[in-house]
């Protein structure tokens, strides 16, 4: 399943920095960004479960906010992509 992941981390002292590069980190570890604070991950149940989990525990529910989103089926249908980024086809060939 495709996700979209998106957070808002208060920048106001530095723990928040601090906060807000480890929850980025956490993202680049199941997907791609699109947009600074927001990451498009595909993943199954179980691993959605761990980022889940992983990105809980980097926020402060107090000061932070993060959402999580599922994209459905079709994506060529719900997904609207215009500019000059494109995103990586996770269902192509991996060419390195």
């Amino acid at each position: 399943m495709l996700v979209l992941v998106s957070y808002d981390v208060s920048t106001l002292e530095a723990a928040g920095r601090k906060r807000l590069r480890r929850v980025a980190k956490v993202c680049q570890n199941y997907g791609q960004r699109v947009q600074k604070s927001v990451f498009e991950c595909k993943v199954d149940a179980m691993t959605l479960e761990i980022l889940q989990d992983a990105l809980l525990k980097e926020i402060s529910l107090t000061e932070d906010n993060l959402r999580i989103y599922r994209l459905t089926e079709p994506l060529t249908k719900n997904v609207k992509e215009f500019g000059k980024f494109r995103a990586t086809d996770f269902d192509a060939p991996l060419i390195l």
